[in-house]
């Protein structure tokens, strides 16, 4: 069985799945076609480049996999040109663009098109944003630390950015996610949050790529609880 990640470069959202047996698929622009491999199962995850603004390679991921219907799809649209955090800059950016921030609600709106029309549970992920009241409202909100009881102990440090997250993902962040084709949303299992703002507010700021890629990192311990909450009964891994 297979799981597909859409605009996903860390790959944190498949690790769970992975671990498990699961092959995954990330598809990001940033990706040169690396394979990374999990001891003790049959695990693998493909990083593969696709420039999924395009709607010709979208469309390819599309026809890759409408014929053996994964188990589950995700997707991280960028976000720079929705999210709040960023509305200082909107009347900025329209003199330049008018059309900027529709053009990013309509690949929201693709990959939406894309995991629904291949009839698995999937889930589309972003911060607040203009897409609640652009697109549709979120049909569920989460803080990254209502589900660092998940990440096991031993494991509290994050495995690639532990001096920018927090141990167990005790941060708050307000994200949301718009759902389909039968998404389970996972039960929380809270840690208590360090107070004040985050890691990452604090220390991490301008528009460099790695400072894009560790504020998006998918939280581990909703990335496990999700792959619970949706894997099913049965180690449906064949």
């Amino acid at each position: 069985m297979t799981v597909i990640s859409l605009y996903d470069f860390t790959g944190e959202a498949l690790k769970p799945w992975a671990e498990v047996g699961y092959e995954c698929y990330a598809y990001d622009i940033q990706h040169t076609g690396k394979m990374e491999y999990f001891p003790g199962s049959d695990g693998i995850i493909h990083y593969e480049y696709c420039d999924l603004h395009d709607p010709q390679q979208l469309a390819q991921v599309y026809g890759r996999f409408v014929g053996c219907k994964p188990k589950f799809g995700m997707a991280f649209p960028v976000c720079t040109d929705m999210a709040v955090s960023g509305a200082a800059w909107f009347k900025k950016k329209s003199e330049v663009d008018p059309d900027f921030q529709m053009k990013a609600i309509r690949h929201v709106k693709e990959a939406a098109k894309v995991l629904g029309a291949l009839e698995i549970p999937y889930f589309i992920e972003n911060p607040v944003s203009v897409l609640a009241t652009k697109w549709r409202k979120p049909d569920y909100y989460f803080h990254p630390y209502e589900y660092g009881g998940y990440i096991p102990y031993g494991e509290e440090k994050h495995p690639l950015w532990p001096d920018y997250i927090a141990p167990r993902d005790a941060y708050p962040k307000k994200t949301c996610l718009w759902t389909g084709n039968g998404f389970k949303m996972p039960t929380k299992v809270s840690v208590e949050p360090e107070s004040g703002h985050s890691r990452q507010h604090l220390k991490l700021g301008g528009k460099s790529m790695k400072t894009k890629n560790i504020r998006s990192a998918t939280p581990r311990g909703f990335a496990r609880a999700v792959m619970e909450s949706n894997r099913g009964e049965y180690n449906d891994t064949t």
